[in-house]
């Protein structure tokens, strides 16, 4: 007899089609059988060791998180249910171009500290890795979901060239050729960019492209955090379209928002760049979070050239006067490239998150409450917060657009991303609501996709950009990577003010036939492992 059998579910397949009704059978972590409307029908129903009663719930594909920052989570939270409890059975790790494989132990220590913001400094962490298949055999000791890895462009320039603005040598652009191949023939999926953060973004076009050519030949694609989201959006998306094409190489837009005051209204603009490109033969896709603030570091709204150097340059020059003030004219007049060209609205960023619990209090404050009650300029807070947490506190920018959100996830290459930062007392609530959210909000309660829709954005586009061969529908044969949700009630519980809630709605979650949610609890199963890119797809 098989495993299990799920019975009179109403299954969205993922594809986009219609649902239907059906029990659904499992065995040795795979999908075996699919009897379409077997009660009505009144044919001999199929047999298991354990049965589960799905009437009223809607059976799919599990969801994958195509810009996960759970690159230590995984590791250090065997429960994990942050993205477990959400449906979510594959994230894709390694993104902005900051994470901690390729790694010697000089640049692990630089990135463990510029990303401190992201996943924490990893105190409680082995590093027990230094290349991209290391790190993926150590997630193949059990995880609580699969994961993909993309290889970090910046944290392969901090080894070759280091965290200095200038190009690279030949010598040194060879190497970072020879790191990205080598990441990719160890299972990496494709290259990720950080091309606000240090020291990616000293990369200048031309380099980016040779390594673009790199993924290419591999079959990766390309995953930019690119060079604005505010003053120079449209420009920055037009780089990175232009950029991949040269290369030869697929495109995928990280967080593909339209953000600050300067794009109210105008994803339409670039929703026409991305379909007068895909309409000329590029390979586009791109994932958004349904929310209107942004998440990073307080110290990623620095100017690039405060971050020249590495993370002790940067606590150097906010300790120096002189050059504390330059940094601040950068950010509060000119419009600091960190900032994406924008001059800072202090009232914008709230501080989400800090390194040292001392320093709490500035927590759920914005930058500007915090300064206001310590009667001090906001620079004077932000910097006062920057050197005492050295360099730690994560922000949450409050600059986005309702309709510009609602626009992108509609268009045909949207896929879903949590982008979810689980560090900090009072994380962005994406991290713990990004799938219910799609569901609940902006299909049930708005309809701004049909349930059918949003299920495909968030499972087979997904995998057909990671080139998942067995992944991303309900198809017999296929892995049994599932989630059975009501979607009368499904729904993110994280809120601003609560952003560590977890979401209703979603009984069951499977990660290879395994239950690792369980009539709404998590389980102490870890079916979780690495998906490694091959010659003829990922698995």
């Amino acid at each position: 007899m098989e495993d299990l059998v799920i019975r009179d579910a109403d299954v969205v397949d993922g594809s986009g089609a219609p649902s239907y009704r059906a029990d659904v059978v499992v065995d040795g972590g795979r999908i075996v059988s699919i009897v379409k409307e077997a009660a009505a029908a009144g044919c001999q129903r199929p047999r298991a060791t354990r049965e589960l009663d799905a009437e009223g719930l809607v059976l799919s594909p599990g969801f994958i998180d195509m810009h996960a920052h759970s690159d230590l989570a995984l590791l250090r939270d065997p429960d994990h249910s942050a993205k477990a409890a959400q449906g979510v059975t594959l994230e894709v790790l390694g993104q902005d171009g900051l994470s901690y494989a390729p790694v010697d132990d000089r640049t692990l220590a630089g990135v463990r500290r510029a990303i401190a913001g992201w996943n924490g400094y990893g105190d409680d962490v082995d590093f027990d890795w230094r290349s991209v298949g290391e790190y993926l055999d150590r997630l193949d000791r059990g995880v609580a979901v699969n994961a993909a890895y993309l290889v970090p462009q910046g944290t392969v320039r901090a080894l070759a060239v280091g965290w200095e603005d200038r190009e690279a040598t030949g010598a040194e652009l060879d190497r970072m050729r020879r790191l990205v191949a080598e990441g990719l023939e160890q299972g990496a999926v494709g290259l990720s960019s950080g091309l606000t953060y240090t020291p990616g973004m000293y990369a200048p076009d031309a380099e980016l492209t040779e390594l673009c050519r790199v993924v290419a030949r591999y079959g990766g694609y390309y995953c930019p955090h690119h060079r604005s989201y505010g003053a120079g959006a449209l420009r920055a998306y037009e780089e990175m379209v232009r950029l991949a094409r040269a290369a030869g190489c697929a495109l995928h837009l990280a967080h593909a928002t339209m953000n600050f005051g300067v794009n109210r209204g105008r994803a339409p603009e670039l929703l026409a760049l991305l379909d007068e490109a895909l309409a000329s033969g590029a390979d586009i896709s791109l994932d958004t979070y349904p929310y209107t603030p942004g998440c990073t570091t307080l110290v990623a709204l620095l100017p690039s050239w405060a971050s020249e150097g590495g993370p002790e340059e940067i606590l150097r020059r906010l300790a120096d006067e002189g050059t504390a003030e330059r940094i601040r004219r950068h950010l509060e007049v000119t419009g600091s490239d960190g900032c994406h060209g924008v001059p800072v609205e202090w009232d914008t960023v709230e501080i989400s998150g800090v390194g040292d619990p001392a320093l709490a209090a500035y927590v759920g404050r914005t930058v500007r409450e915090s300064a206001d009650l310590r009667g001090e300029s906001p620079w004077t807070t932000a910097r006062r917060l920057l050197l005492a947490d050295r360099l730690a506190p994560t922000i949450l920018q409050h600059v986005g657009h309702e309709e510009n959100v609602r626009a992108i996830m509609r268009h045909r290459v949207h896929t879903g991303g949590s982008d979810g930062i689980l560090q900090g007392a009072k994380p962005h609530p994406r991290a713990y609501g990004t799938f219910p959210h799609y569901l609940g909000h902006y299909v049930r309660e708005l309809g701004v996709l049909s349930l059918e829709e949003c299920v495909a954005h968030l499972t087979s586009r997904p995998a057909a950009r990671l080139r998942l061969p067995d992944r991303g529908l309900v198809r017999e044969g296929y892995k049994a990577d599932l989630v059975l949700f009501d979607p009368a009630t499904v729904a993110a519980g994280s809120t601003f003010a609560e952003p560590r809630v977890l979401p209703t709605g979603i009984p069951h979650v499977l990660v290879d036939g395994r239950f690792v949610i369980e009539d709404g609890r998590r389980t102490d199963v870890l079916a979780g492992r690495s998906v490694r890119r091959t010659p003829v797809g990922t698995g």
